[in-house]
């Protein structure tokens, strides 16, 4: 398997990684880095464990064995909130609870015991292109754009170093998917954040990553710059990428 170079360090690293449910192997031995300030996508078929790799890097699940590094840091030293902090996540149906855009927003602080303050929300829907305007109004009478928008800017609240992404664009339209596309390229040029983005979509793969891993039936079959998905080395990915399955 070709492995991406490390003239960064790593934001995340896992070694011999194994995940299973009820005896089924979900993940077979994850070994490999997701590089800082650097934006990597995980392309596969359904099925191939890529959220539950996903659900790793932020302690949602544990592995059965091997470690996984969080800043050259076993994950298991971190306090879970310390964690969920430092990695944040959002997902394809932008969860929102009901109420203004603010609450939402607040959410995390809330958790905390802490409070947000009305000027840093509204810097937090600068940082992701909303208006101001849209603090008091309902999550409910969001377009699809929009709550993904606020979702984002919800994970922004902690500053996070690590940005989990599961396919956030699936189900907007093409204008809206670029607009969170660019979203995401400015966040991570902008706070140097590490992203890894699952997405279906190899285009967007191809075009917004700089790494791509490829994970098909639990393990990493090829990892590299995304241009290898223009002319991978793996038969199973070279099947995969002209849309023969695996």
């Amino acid at each position: 398997m070709k492995m991406m170079s490390l003239d960064h360090k790593p934001a995340v690293h896992f070694r011999d990684v194994h995940y299973s449910v009820d005896n089924q192997p979900i993940l077979k031995d994850i070994t490999g880095s997701f590089l800082e300030g650097k934006i990597t996508t995980l392309v596969g078929p359904s099925g191939a464990g890529k959220t539950t790799l996903l659900k790793l890097c932020n302690g949602l699940l544990s592995p059965d064995s091997g470690e996984i590094f969080i800043n050259e840091q076993n994950i298991d030293s971190y306090e879970p909130v310390q964690l969920r902090r430092y990695v944040g996540m959002a997902l394809q149906s932008a969860p929102m609870i009901s109420g203004s855009v603010l609450k939402n927003l607040a959410l995390p602080m809330v958790l905390q015991g802490k409070q947000l303050a009305e000027e840093e929300a509204r810097n937090l829907l600068t940082d992701v292109g909303l208006d101001a305007s849209f603090l008091h109004r309902n999550s409910k009478d969001l377009s699809g754009g929009q709550r993904q928008k606020v979702s984002i800017a919800r994970t922004l609240v902690n500053r996070p170093r690590v940005i989990l992404l599961d396919e956030i664009t699936s189900s907007l339209d093409l204008a809206s998917q670029k607009e969170i596309e660019a979203l995401i390229v400015k966040i991570n040029r902008k706070f140097n954040t590490t992203i890894i983005w699952i997405t279906h979509n190899l285009e967007q793969a191809l075009t917004i990553g700089a790494y791509t891993w490829v994970m098909m039936g639990g393990e990493v079959i090829e990892t590299g710059e995304s241009s290898l998905l223009k002319a991978p080395v793996n038969e199973k990915v070279k099947r995969f990428v002209k849309g023969e399955g695996q």
